[in-house]
């Protein structure tokens, strides 16, 4: 499973990427893209550091962070959904697999803390 969602994060890291590449160059575009790319590169990032982990805390307090930039994630592409005149499909494509991530991880924390308790 860890290899799955390993694999999946990075393909929606690269997948935000691309979508981000279709945009205008503009100050405006370029704004959100940045955040876009960064929120979404780092719930790869910060799920490989969660794999690594040296206890389960620290496995959970990652995990929050992979839970953070998911649903940062989600509102950039919301935002885009709302000023984009294109991408629509590509946008909600992303938008569900951010949710679906979203929701994996939370229910690994919920998991991981009824199992402490």
């Amino acid at each position: 499973m860890k290899e799955v969602l390993k694999n999946r994060t990075k393909r929606f890291a690269s997948d935000c990427w691309r979508l981000c590449a279709k945009f205008p160059v503009s100050r405006e575009y370029n704004a959100f893209c940045n955040q876009l790319i960064r929120c979404s590169s780092s719930v790869g990032a910060n799920y490989r550091a969660a794999c690594r982990a040296k206890s389960d805390a620290d496995f959970i307090n990652k995990l929050k962070i992979v839970e953070e930039e998911a649903d940062e994630s989600m509102y950039f592409l919301e935002l885009f959904l709302e000023i984009s005149n294109t991408e629509h499909v590509e946008l909600k494509r992303l938008h569900v697999e951010a949710n679906e991530l979203l929701s994996i991880v939370v229910a690994s924390i919920k998991t991981m803390r009824n199992r402490k308790s």
